[in-house]
């Protein structure tokens, strides 16, 4: 301890304490010169990586698209009427087919041939009208059957390269011709001169085989050579990449590679020590002035050893300053090292404090940032879980819904008294009541397929206008106006009500407290379809009085995740599923707006039918007595409302509770006509998973599926449906249908 302290007391020359003082000022900008001459290259060579992929995928789409254009030449010369009778062509015909592709390929290099697997047919590099060798029989040759494009081969005749275009004359399937267009190595090479290439790049084009096509420098004069053995290797691994190596020159290049779907391979490079990149001037004479004043200042140290006192104090003070983060100011001290060191101490407290405030605001930036993507996340997982929620709710509910169905039908099949009828029909409306708000629950949850329908909207606008009553709310007065000469309309209806709500919601956002909305139907004006494929249509709109929306919102409202509102109160996908469900049933939508008088969101949609409703026409109840019935249904009290219901039409039944259990009951050898099975069951297999073995193992069994949803599995349409809850008349025909159509030996969708 007492060692320690008389080392600590110990006196110290002023030289050791200048050359001390020098080096902690100035190594940590040595340091931070350095630093800045790594990122210097490194960035640098990430450019230049960036700037030989962008050159690279440029010309790739520029080949890809002149292959494009001669690929659709020769596919329209393959769609010619004339060869409708290939391969057996009458001269005359031939001719005048040479003479049509001579005209195709005004402007084009190269050739084109047409031949069978032993016969050329075309080629016309001879004279007009000239045939090749009165049809003499040629080399036998492999025809494509596919369009592709060939690899350089040396032509012996002409002593060239060319590469070729093949397109397939198909004929049941199979090709009988192949049309072969010419492709000369100079038109790919033009192509490459036209991007005015830097001098010192490489730029080239390689075929299938790793041989040159084209090339810069040196045009095509390299054409047919094969690239060098590392490279062709890289190609067979990679697709794509960043290489290093030697160019034909003999010089250090790297380049960037990219391999087409055609097997072809487009490359730039440029050379190494540019790609690497060069210090900049600036930078490297900053870190020879940093190093030369790290001499100077140890030399003046050395040099100076009396008679800076006050000096090195004021320094001390400086470092101090810059050591609690706060800007210091040089002040002479009398001594020019001295002066250059505080000089260059202010400098670096003020890049300090620049660096540190910059640093603050992109960390403040990093955590804004964060919490958003944090907050969308969180909202997202809650829509989706309350989807799977949905989804599962809808099922159950539906499952409530069948016992209290089928239980009402039961009873109704058992009484005459009116009391009773009267309370049980009460209770069956209400069952459908309750049926169509599973539907917009399963819509929700994702759950409700797509499937179009005639649609009259004298029937379908005033039940759905209850639901666009609950969506606006009853502050709002909601106005129905339909026309009741108006023709049908072929839509989803599921997407149409939806396509209303949204425009509802849209509506009530847009009313501050109490306002009215309309929904109105009307035939379209001539205008309204001028765009469109079908010229009547019939207009469906919703009208608001609120706030309006302005002439620059106006624009974008109908795209994807666009929205005014905040991004936890909605998704911006409400007007553009309107928007596509109106093109794809061949409409349009259109909007209308004035800033502080409301909005108008008219759907034009292709009318296709008679204006008078058409009635389902009632039909006698099919009998299915003595019909075996397998019912296949987890839920206990749905399973013996459904049997008893089954019962009371004279039917057999058999009840089981999983799918295992019901491949046991068909084991025993007990014969069935039917087997009825719900969809969604617990364990490993679903009723879709074992309609399927029955429908393998036993081919003569029906087999029908029940469910609270239509898209609870995969593969459910291969099978007759039916929803829950339903009619007793639907099960019944339901199951008839199936059973006839199994007889008749039809597969039942």
């Amino acid at each position: 301890m007492n060692r320690w302290v008389r080392l600590r007391l110990r006196p110290q020359s002023i030289r050791s304490r200048l050359i001390l003082l020098v080096l902690a000022v100035l190594l940590p900008s040595l340091v931070v010169g350095l630093w800045v001459v790594g990122l210097t290259f490194r960035l640098a060579r990430d450019t230049n990586q960036r700037h030989l992929e962008d050159t690279a995928r440029a010309l790739s789409m520029v080949l890809d698209l002149e292959l494009a254009k001669r690929s659709g030449v020769v596919r329209s010369l393959a769609l010619s009427r004339m060869l409708d009778t290939a391969p057996n062509i009458p001269p005359t015909t031939l001719r005048a087919f040479d003479e049509q592709a001579r005209r195709t390929l005004t402007g084009l290099e190269g050739w084109l041939e047409m031949r069978s697997a032993d016969r050329v047919y075309i080629n016309t590099r001879l004279t007009p009208g000239e045939l090749p060798r009165s049809l003499a029989p040629a080399a036998m040759v492999r025809l494509a059957d596919t369009p592709q494009i060939l690899p350089l081969r040396e032509n012996e005749h002409l002593g060239i390269y060319h590469a070729a275009l093949v397109q397939p004359v198909l004929r049941d399937g199979r090709a009988v011709l192949n049309l072969t267009l010419t492709v000369m190595p100079h038109e790919f090479q033009r192509i490459i001169d036209q991007q005015k290439i830097d001098q010192q790049w490489v730029a080239a084009i390689i075929d299938s085989e790793g041989r040159l096509v084209a090339r810069h420098p040196g045009g095509a004069a390299h054409a047919g050579r094969h690239v060098t053995g590392e490279l062709l290797d890289r190609l067979s691994a990679d697709r794509e990449g960043l290489l290093q190596t030697k160019s034909m020159e003999g010089d250090d290049i790297t380049i960037f590679f990219s391999t087409s779907e055609q097997g072809w391979t487009y490359v730039t490079g440029m050379p190494t020590s540019r790609f690497e990149g060069v210090v900049p001037e600036d930078v490297r004479n900053t870190a020879l002035a940093t190093l030369l004043m790290l001499a100077l200042a140890i030399i003046a140290a050395i040099g100076v050893s009396r008679g800076i006192v006050r000096p090195i104090h004021t320094i001390k003070k400086l470092a101090v300053g810059m050591r609690d983060g706060r800007a210091v100011q040089a002040s002479p001290t009398g001594i020019t090292e001295c002066d250059d060191v505080a000089e260059a101490m202010e400098r670096a407290s003020r890049s300090i404090q620049g660096a540190q405030v910059e640093m603050e605001q992109r960390v403040a930036e990093a955590v804004s940032l964060t919490r958003n993507a944090e907050q969308r996340m969180s909202h997202s997982h809650r829509l989706e879980a309350l989807g799977r929620l949905t989804g599962g709710v809808a099922h159950d509910f539906n499952n409530l819904l069948g016992v209290i169905s089928n239980s009402a039908h039961l009873m109704l099949r058992k009484t005459s008294d009116p009391t009773f009828t009267a309370a049980l029909e009460s209770s069956l409306r209400a069952v459908e009541a309750g049926s169509r708000l599973t539907q917009h629950l399963s819509r929700f949850a994702g759950r409700q397929s797509v499937r179009p329908c005639v649609i009259h909207l004298g029937i379908f606008l005033p039940e759905a206008a209850e639901l666009i009553r609950a969506v606006v709310g009853r502050h709002i007065k909601l106005t129905l106006v339909i026309d009741p000469s108006l023709p049908t309309l072929f839509a989803d209806p599921n997407e149409l009500e939806l396509a209303l709500i949204n425009l509802a919601l849209n509506a009530r956002d847009a009313i501050a407290n109490q306002g009215h909305v309309e929904l109105r139907t009307s035939r379209a004006e001539p205008e309204d379809c001028a765009e469109l494929a079908q010229e009547d249509c019939v207009v469906v709109s919703v009208t608001d009085d609120g706030h309006g929306i302005g002439e620059d919102i106006i624009k974008r409202v109908f795209e994807p995740f666009f929205s005014t509102k905040d991004h936890l109160q909605a998704t911006g996908l409400g007007l553009s599923q309107v928007y596509g469900f109106c093109h794809q049933s061949g409409g349009t939508v259109r909007i209308n707006s004035t800033p502080g008088l409301g909005t108008t969101v008219s759907m034009v949609l292709p009318a296709s039918g008679p204006t008078e409703p058409v009635m389902p026409s009632r039909t006698s109840l099919p009998s299915i007595m003595g019909t075996r019935v397998l019912l296949v249904e987890d839920n206990e009290e749905l399973r013996g409302v459904t049997s008893a219901l089954l019962a009371s039409f004279g039917c057999e039944v058999v009840c089981s509770s999983s799918p295992q259990e019901a491949l046991d009951i068909l084991q025993t050898g007990r014969d069935f006509d039917v087997m009825l099975t719900d969809v969604l069951m617990p364990g490993p297999m679903d009723g879709v998973a074992l309609a399927r073995q029955v429908r393998e193992r036993m081919p003569g069994l029906a087999v029908v599926l029940i469910s609270g949803h239509r898209g609870d599995a995969e593969g459910r349409d291969d099978f007759p449906f039916v929803p829950k809850p339903c009619t007793p008349e639907t099960l019944v025909a339901t199951l008839d249908k199936a059973m006839a159509l199994q007889r008749e030996g039809c597969t039942p969708l």
